[in-house]
């Protein structure tokens, strides 16, 4: 995998403002000894901007037992992976997941529970902290696996075509595998941002896939891909109810992000503040409703 390997130690290495650096810093300090690496990703990203936006990070750690105070946080990142968590910094403010090395490397994978790491992954992100040398490589060989999962997933649907063409297959089928806030072209908005570099990344990815055999038919993708939307929907039910106790603000956070992306004019009321997974809950069948979210 070394002319992809490359493509991602490039990205991953390129360079960022001071103050993500700074803010993946004391993320990684809040989390240590288990802290191995941070990664940032996500819209700040691709729009280079930080003022008056959320920044996205993943925090990967050696192990949750070691990452938290308290046991429950630990469990519960065990149990439903990751954990989010709202953090502020030098005026800055962010949302950052954790997942365990462990983890972040089986969910870029083909043996992946669900589809969303691995999409995640296969867009641009940069290491912006890591603990050693070894702890780097390693986050480079899992991204690095990122891309060409997501590929050898799709290619059975995608009846072939450009580069390009088969990323927007694959992220109209990842989203639909999560409660997406965003308008139906936002898939294809991801490959517009940069096509050039989906270009160059797709065409090493799919040299990985081809020295593999085929995955599956394209009768199994199908089945396989409706069984993953169905999970993946589930399971952003139940990340969403956890996230009630561990994100700071984050109903107010879930209005805040429906209404800018869909367009609505969700208010949170006194009551859902206080009771943050009932309010969670009870906003949901309104928002599949209302189309806010599919």
């Amino acid at each position: 995998m070394s002319a992809l390997r490359d493509l991602v130690a490039e990205e991953l290495r390129a360079s960022v403002d001071p103050k993500v650096s700074a803010m993946a810093e004391a993320i990684a300090e809040k989390h240590a000894p288990a802290s191995r690496a941070v990664l940032f990703y996500g819209s700040c990203l691709r729009q280079q901007q930080l003022e008056g936006l959320m920044l996205d990070f993943y925090l990967i750690v050696s192990d949750y037992r070691s990452a938290y105070p308290k046991r429950w946080l630990a469990s519960a990142n065990r149990l439903i992976p990751p954990n989010v968590f709202y953090f502020e910094h030098g005026g800055l403010v962010s949302k950052y997941a954790v997942l365990s090395e462990a983890d972040f490397a089986r969910e870029c994978g083909p043996d992946a529970f669900t589809v969303s790491t691995a999409a995640r992954f296969a867009q641009p992100s940069r290491l912006v902290w890591s603990a050693d040398a070894q702890a780097e490589a390693r986050v480079l060989d899992t991204v690095s696996h990122a891309a060409p999962t997501l590929l050898d997933w799709t290619l059975p649907l995608a009846g072939g075509g450009d580069p390009e063409a088969i990323w927007r297959c694959a992220f109209g089928l990842t989203f639909a595998a999560e409660l997406r806030a965003e308008r139906l072209n936002r898939s294809s908005s991801i490959v517009d941002a940069d096509p050039q570099r989906y270009h160059r990344f797709g065409l090493r990815a799919l040299e990985e896939t081809g020295k593999m055999p085929p995955s599956m038919s394209e009768a199994r993708a199908r089945r396989w891909w409706k069984k993953m939307q169905r999970r993946g929907k589930w399971y952003s039910v139940a990340r969403l109810a956890k996230a009630s106790f561990t994100f700071a603000g984050g109903v107010d956070y879930i209005a805040w992000k429906v209404n800018r992306h869909a367009g609505t004019d969700i208010q949170i009321k006194p009551w859902q503040r206080r009771w943050p997974l009932l309010a969670a809950v009870s906003l949901l069948p309104q928002l599949l409703r209302s189309g806010a979210v599919r």
